[in-house]
């Protein structure tokens, strides 16, 4: 097959790129496929570093201030869609299922269109109601993505649940004297090492972990370390952490190329997004590495763990209930390391890229 996969992401686009990097890796080779994503993007350059993967700068412009743009970027893509003849196009937020409709329209040969709906947002009005009737496959990335799916515009359209995939070669345990080291490196003398590589946006809820620290008595404060990988924290969420007394319990590694090593030195991963997510790329590396999860019961975030024997799941926004979660730890009410085997053990049954790329796979083979 001859495949399209776009992304609008002027910048790192987090899951988005993660999802359709892995992707055109798994189906090069047995396909063509060609990757269009704004110019200076993290996933046209990556892309390109892929064998076999053929990549195309094409904007995506949002927004009536650049309607302008948005003209000279459907010409663009309307050009590469009649010179490659693609069989299906595949995208992944409403920039491009916008862009991309209007440029498929009159075209001789239209090929079909897959829409992965990657976030936790509503789908009412007009907009989606009209490229809901214009769209051959949806792909929903959770039991809760398609639940919202189904309530919406695009009920009466093919949709399909593939949960994201991660690599679980690349994302291993490693080995206790590796981790050992690492743990010296980033936060020594902790009793319990809580990490996150899911980001410092606000609605990631590592603040809401900050807050449920405080609530802990303060000897026990001072056994508990959390990492938190990502872009800095602004001078609000500094002040926020200040103001709690807890930030000399709170460090931030930055924007890393590799989060391995923050993630081996942890016991405990977290993700406790409050908004916005949906099954969590962060949430399934870590427990490839063989990390516990601490997650909060927001869309699929549940859908990774089982409570209990790999994770916990605790209300979104809910401090105290974390703070619960944080004392039975302290008192050594669970095994982790068995924990982190069983969460490895999940994520070899269930994450694994070879099960995602044949899903995915699949969709396409049903519409084309």
């Amino acid at each position: 097959m001859k495949l399209l996969l776009t992304n609008f992401h002027d910048g790192d686009g987090g899951g988005h790129t993660t999802y359709l990097l892995a992707l055109a890796a798994g189906l090069s080779g047995a396909h063509a496929v060609h990757v269009a994503a704004p110019p200076g993007s993290r996933l046209l350059r990556e892309a390109a570093r892929l064998p076999g993967i053929q990549v195309h700068p094409q904007p995506f412009p949002n927004g009536l201030r650049k309607l302008a743009r948005w003209w000279r970027a459907r010409r663009r893509l309307r050009a590469l869609l009649r010179s490659l003849a693609v069989d299906v196009v595949h995208v992944n937020g409403s920039a491009d299922h916008r862009l991309v409709l209007s440029a498929l329209a009159g075209l001789p040969r239209r090929p079909r269109l897959v829409f992965t709906k990657h976030n936790s947002k509503p789908m009412a009005g007009l907009g989606h109601w009209w490229r809901a009737r214009r769209t051959d496959a949806v792909i929903a990335v959770s039991a809760h993505t398609l639940a919202m799916l189904q309530a919406s515009a695009y009920a009466g359209r093919p949709l399909h649940l593939v949960r994201n995939g991660v690599d679980i070669v690349h994302f291993a345990p490693v080995p206790a004297a590796e981790a050992a080291a690492s743990r010296r490196a980033l936060f020594d003398g902790v009793d319990l090492l809580l990490a996150s590589c899911a980001g410092t946006a606000a609605y990631k809820g590592w603040l809401d972990l900050a807050r449920a620290l405080a609530l802990l008595p303060a000897t026990d404060r001072a056994r508990v370390g959390v990492l938190v990988c990502g872009k800095p924290p602004d001078a609000r969420q500094r002040e926020a952490l200040e103001a709690l007394g807890v930030a000399d319990r709170v460090r931030f590694p930055g924007l890393l190329d590799d989060v391995r090593p923050v993630i081996a030195a942890a016991d405990v991963g977290f993700v406790l997004s409050t908004a916005v997510e949906t099954i969590s790329f962060a949430c399934r590396e870590m427990m490839a590495m063989g990390k516990p999860m601490l997650v909060t019961r927001y869309a699929g975030l549940p859908e990774n763990v089982a409570p209990g024997e790999d994770g916990w799941v605790v209300p979104p926004g809910d401090p105290a209930a974390m703070a619960e979660v944080l004392a039975r730890l302290l008192a050594g009410s669970a095994d982790l390391r068995a924990m982190g085997l069983r969460a490895r053990a999940h994520a070899e049954r269930e994450f694994g890229l070879p099960g995602f790329v044949a899903a995915t796979l699949a969709v396409y083979r049903a519409v084309a």
